[in-house]
């Protein structure tokens, strides 16, 4: 099986934030729902977490001389959250993503470097 990340881009700042609790239960319950298909249909989730907003986020700058805070790129766009899946399967895997599509994010799933790949 190959290694592949979900990741979930949108932006999570201001979409959580201005949802009611019950549109968040909501929201959940489909992440729930994406978990437990992920399973049914034989791929592996192998990691994962939501982030906190980039609001808490810290950024070692290119040369490594400098901690900012907030994320080093300003865009509309930010990783809310990712998963980590093994699976024989990424067309099926896209399919499973289109549940937290649903939701209003962009999902980039990418397949992951095998050690096997790196050079020696």
């Amino acid at each position: 099986m190959t290694e592949y990340v979900v990741l979930i881009l949108g932006d999570a700042d201001r979409w959580w934030s201005s949802m009611s609790l019950k549109e968040r239960e909501d929201g959940y319950a489909e992440y729930d729902r994406f978990g437990a298909e992920l399973t049914r249909r034989g791929h592996k989730i192998v990691g994962g977490a939501e982030l906190h907003p980039t609001t808490e986020a810290r950024t070692v700058q290119p040369g490594g001389q400098s901690i900012t805070d907030g994320p080093f790129v300003e865009t509309a766009e930010q990783v809310g959250g990712f998963y980590q899946v093994e699976t024989s399967d990424p067309d099926d895997l896209m399919e499973c993503c289109k549940i937290i599509a649903g939701l209003g994010d962009a999902v980039e799933v990418r397949r992951c470097v095998s050690p096997e790949e790196r050079p020696s």
